[in-house]
C-alpha cells in the first residue's frame, strides 16, 4: 500500500510552501543578518529577540496573533483587503507568510553567524581598494559567508516542512489549498488510518534524517579545512 492521492496532494502542496518560503526568507532575511550581525545598536538585541521567539513560543500561540492580524480587522488584514487581495487566512499566501515568521530564525541565525564570523578585515581591506558596499558584499561577505547560507536554506526548508501548529491555526485542513502532510498525518490517525499514517511518517523520519545528516556532514566538512587551513 503507497501514498493515496490525497497524501501525494499534500506532499506537493508542502514542498511547493516550503520552497517559496525558503526563497523570500534568504530575501528578507539576507539584510536582517547582516545588520544585527554588524550594528552596535541598543534594538540588536530586542530584535535579535524577536526573530528568535518563534524557537521558544508554542507555535499555536504564534498561529493565534498571525490569524488575528492577518483577519479582517488585524493590520495585515486590513491592508490586504485595501490593495483588493482579500484576507490571507486559509490560503496559500497565508501560510506563506505564517512560515516566514515561524521559521525565521532559523534562516537568519546562521547567516549572521556566518557574518559574524568573517569579521571586519577582509571588508576593510576591500575597502581600501574601493571596493563600493555592493561589491564588498558580493565578493568578499557572500563567498566567505556560504556555509551560513547553505545551513540556512536546509534548515528553512526543512523547518518549514515539518510545521503543524501554525499552520493549523492560520490555514485550517482545507484539501490541495492548505492541508500539508503534517495536517495530513493527524487526519489519518483520527481517522484510525494508521497504515497510512506510518507512510507518510517514515517518510517525514526519513527526511529529517537527511536533512540532518546533510547540515552535520557539511559543518564537519567546515570544521575539518579550516584545521588543514584548505
Amino acid at each position: 500500500m503507497g501514498f493515496t492521492e490525497g497524501d501525494l496532494s499534500a506532499i506537493w502542496l508542502t514542498i511547493k510552501i516550503a520552497s517559496v518560503t525558503t526563497a523570500l526568507l534568504l530575501i528578507l532575511g539576507t539584510p536582517l543578518a547582516w545588520w544585527l550581525a554588524r550594528t552596535r545598536s541598543f534594538w540588536k538585541g530586542p530584535i535579535g529577540a524577536i526573530v528568535a521567539l518563534p524557537l521558544v513560543l508554542p507555535p499555536t500561540v504564534l498561529g493565534f496573533y498571525l490569524l488575528l492580524a492577518m483577519g479582517p480587522n488585524g493590520p495585515i488584514g486590513k491592508f490586504t483587503t485595501a490593495l483588493g487581495i482579500g484576507t490571507l487566512p486559509f490560503t496559500f499566501w497565508g501560510l506563506v507568510i505564517a512560515s516566514i515568521f515561524y521559521s525565521l530564525p532559523f534562516v537568519v541565525q546562521p547567516i549572521q553567524n556566518a557574518i559574524e564570523a568573517i569579521g571586519e578585515k577582509p571588508l576593510e581591506a576591500a575597502a581600501t581598494l574601493r571596493a563600493g558596499p555592493w561589491d564588498r558584499f558580493f565578493s568578499i561577505v557572500v563567498p566567505l559567508a556560504r556555509p551560513g547560507f547553505i545551513t540556512a536554506t536546509i534548515l528553512g526548508f526543512a523547518h518549514t516542512v515539518g510545521e503543524f501548529g501554525v499552520v493549523l491555526m492560520v490555514g485550517g485542513n482545507i484539501p490541495e489549498v492548505t492541508r500539508v502532510i503534517s495536517v495530513q498525518i493527524y487526519d489519518h490517525v483520527e481517522a484510525m488510518e494508521y497504515t497510512q499514517a506510518h507512510w507518510l511518517s517514515a517518510g517525514m523520519i526519513i527526511f529529517s534524517f537527511i536533512v540532518l545528516t546533510m547540515v552535520y556532514l557539511f559543518n564537519n566538512k567546515k570544521s575539518t579545512s579550516k584545521i588543514i587551513g584548505v
